[in-house]
């Protein structure tokens, strides 16, 4: 019996290096055997049965990897794994219930509904997500943040009136939020209105100053506008929170150039190519 136990152990061990190594295919079978001898009500068990479901999961087998991960208790990431393989295999209803045991909500509720869209837009799937946000918003017109993201899906579409539309309904429900104002003034920079985008980008500014997104923009628009001083201002605040991103260095330096401060001007763009050469955004 004591022999068994150890060669079972072993074997368990040797699945679990395995999965570590990424090798989810070989280590498959022999966690599959092990379990088989386990006793269910054990932790050994539990733990299996986490590597096997988590193995197939990664290994995008979703219908494989729902019956194990229903066997172990929930936590974070058998709820987020389980989430995501309920909407692999269409079944919607246990897809959010799961997203809401994650965060802590009601399963029924407008959250559950608006993370679940959240969560399905951070895998790229933004159709889905935008159902399930307006979901969210049927069972709630003034939930926060759901306006918001639907402004951005619609702006990384290209459809910038749909955008500021969603961005404007958040605010009329969320006026403290920064992030919908500075998605607001980029909608307005990417329509070329240079006044109106500053409006709205000094808000961003004035509610989060530790941002460099908004100063980023509020660079450009000055910039269009031909009015340097103000640009040189803003892109060196922009630059004074993130050192080394590549935007506000390389607009910095053609804003130099453009008001005369030409040798500061170059090597200011020069930097910026080290930047963007280096990956820095």
């Amino acid at each position: 019996m004591l022999l068994w136990f150890h060669m079972a152990s072993d074997a368990h061990l040797r699945g679990l290096d395995l999965f570590k190594q990424h090798k989810y295919t070989e280590a498959l079978p022999i966690l599959e055997e092990v379990i088989k001898s386990e006793p269910p009500d054990s932790e050994g068990y539990r733990e299996t049965a986490m590597l096997i479901g988590q193995s197939y999961f990664l290994l995008s087998q979703a219908p494989k990897a729902i019956p194990w991960l229903e066997k172990v208790p929930a936590t974070n990431e058998s709820s987020y794994m389980l989430g995501y393989a309920y909407y692999q295999t269409g079944d919607k209803e246990k897809a959010v219930a799961s997203f809401a045991k994650l965060f802590g909500v009601g399963p029924q509720s407008a959250a559950a509904h608006l993370l679940t869209g959240e969560m399905l837009i951070k895998r790229q799937l933004e159709d889905a997500g935008a159902e399930e946000i307006r979901k969210a918003l049927a069972l709630n017109p003034r939930i926060p943040e759901a306006h918001y993201v639907l402004g951005e899906i619609t702006m990384f579409r290209g459809r910038v009136a749909d955008s500021i539309r969603e961005l404007e309904q958040e605010l009329a429900i969320n006026p403290g939020f920064s992030m919908a104002w500075y998605r607001l003034g980029d909608a307005y920079v990417r329509q070329e209105n240079w006044d109106v985008a500053i409006a709205n980008l000094q808000r961003a500014v004035w509610l989060n100053k530790n941002f460099s997104g908004p100063y980023i923009l509020l660079g450009k628009c000055y910039y269009k506008k031909r009015d340097f001083s103000n640009a040189e201002r803003f892109l060196r605040q922009a630059l004074g929170i993130d050192p080394k991103n590549y935007m506000a260095t390389y607009l910095l330096g053609q804003t130099l150039i453009a008001d005369g401060k030409t040798e500061e001007g170059r090597a200011v763009l020069k930097r910026s190519t080290v930047l963007r050469d280096t990956g820095s955004e």
